[in-house]
């Protein structure tokens, strides 16, 4: 019976009868008081009517009649009390009643009659000092009777509240029993599961969000699969090579002048791995947000003009005409500018693998008005509409364009949003005038820079 209680059934059902009972109690305590003064002004109401009565009883000479008229009072549970000459004909009514009605006023009051709550009404007769007196104890018991009545209906409400909340409780409950299940099955890895659209708003708004969830997650996990795919790709690639020169080497397939080239060969796809293997760690740090950063007031100009002479000597043989594009003056911001660096240095090599020779490339920085701006330029090949918004997706890029042109790992761009989000700034992709592709870094300043 515990563990009932602790199910939204069970606390439903708990609820809804709790509320009928409450509901029943209230009634009961507004409704008593209520009865019992109603039958009270009844009484008082019918007890002045029959002071008519006694009226006539006293003053009808036929015997017979004033005896009917007394029985039927008394019946009534009524007493008579008769006044004359200012005296009472038996004891028990209060002297001020007594004295009122010796002095020609009606009255109705509540008091003690022989030591009980009573009503009393009372007339004056003709002649001096007369008149006539009726009194009727108080109701009493009308309130344990409306009391007795309640238990019907505390009982009555009790069953419906009952049934109510269980009714309620399959209403509200089937819709998360229904997600729970379907939870269960996502978490053991069925993608495909939805919950239907059917319910209160509520489980129609969890519905949508569980299947919002579930569809993310599907996408997600595609990718996932894609991104594994393109880096196992890039990871063969040059392991491939390290390998068959390695047993080249061994078998004395090369030697003598051969070897310098093949180890230089070898050297080359290793470093290509160093990089892929660093990019993959750096992701990772980022996404568990444990990168150390070392953050000054870095001066993006002259930071600009270093990266434009170290790509100079890469760019110079058969490479793209590279262009610095920066103010004499400073563009200070507070930012780690090693990573700054490293996000340059990704997207040059991005721009270096697709550029034709000759071709612009642009490296320029400018003063924002709530931040410094870095822009990449080239006259590659550049973007579509639809490849701007994926981007930074990692690996997304290298499947559309994987043996159409030269493509890297996929985590470059994919790195550069990520360094540049965790530095905050924002990095945007987009169509560069040179007629290629544009990225701009925008890291803001603490005070404004002019240009």
């Amino acid at each position: 019976m515990r563990d009932f209680f602790r199910t939204l059934t069970g606390r439903a059902v708990l609820v809804t009868a709790a509320t009928a009972v409450v509901a029943v109690i209230v009634t009961a305590m507004v409704a008593v008081p209520i009865a019992v003064r109603s039958v009270n002004t009844q009484i008082r109401t019918e007890l002045m009517d029959k002071t008519v009565l006694a009226v006539e009883l006293l003053t009808d000479e036929r015997p017979a009649a004033r005896k009917r008229i007394a029985d039927r009072l008394r019946a009534e549970d009524v007493e008579i009390y008769l006044i004359r000459n200012g005296r009472v004909d038996r004891e028990g009514l209060p002297p001020k009643v007594v004295r009122r009605v010796i002095a020609g006023e009606t009255v109705t009051v509540r008091a003690l009659v022989g030591g009980r709550p009573s009503f009393i009404a009372g007339r004056p007769l003709p002649g001096v000092s007369s008149g006539v007196v009726l009194t009727r104890r108080v109701a009493s018991g009308i309130a344990w009777r409306v009391v007795r009545g309640v238990w019907v209906a505390l009982l009555a409400g009790l069953l419906g509240g009952v049934l109510a909340g269980a009714l309620l409780a399959r209403f509200v409950a089937r819709p998360i029993g229904l997600a729970a299940a379907a939870a269960g099955r996502l978490s053991a890895g069925d993608r495909s599961v939805r919950i239907a659209r059917q319910g209160p708003a509520e489980a129609i708004r969890l519905a949508d969000a569980f299947n919002q969830l579930a569809s993310a997650l599907q996408t997600s996990e595609g990718r996932e699969r894609d991104f594994l795919l393109s880096v196992s790709h890039e990871l063969r690639t040059p392991l491939a090579t390290i390998r068959g020169y390695a047993e080249a080497l061994a078998d004395g397939v090369i030697s003598g002048d051969g070897t310098a080239p093949a180890a230089s060969t070898m050297l080359a796809e290793a470093q290509r791995l160093d990089r892929l293997i660093s990019d993959l760690l750096v992701l990772a740090r980022l996404e568990a947000a444990d990168l150390p950063l070392d953050v000054v007031e870095v001066d993006l100009a002259e930071l600009v003009r270093e990266a434009g002479r170290a790509w100079a000597a890469r760019c110079a043989d058969g490479g793209p005409d590279l262009t610095v594009d920066a103010p004499a003056g400073p563009v200070l911001v507070d930012t780690d500018p090693g990573r700054i660096r490293q996000v340059l240095d990704g997207l040059c090599e991005n721009a270096l693998r697709v550029v034709p020779a000759g071709a612009p490339l642009v490296l320029a920085v400018r003063a924002g008005e709530h931040a410094g701006i870095l822009e990449v330029r080239d006259a590659g090949p550049g973007f579509t509409d639809d490849d701007l918004a994926v981007a930074f997706d990692r690996g997304e890029l290298n499947r559309r364009y994987r043996g159409v042109r030269k493509v890297g790992s996929g985590l470059g761009l994919a790195l550069a949003a990520r360094l540049v989000s965790r530095l905050g700034g924002r990095i945007a992709a987009g169509h560069a005038p040179e007629g290629g592709a544009m990225f701009t870094v925008e890291l803001p300043y603490r005070t404004r820079t002019l240009p």
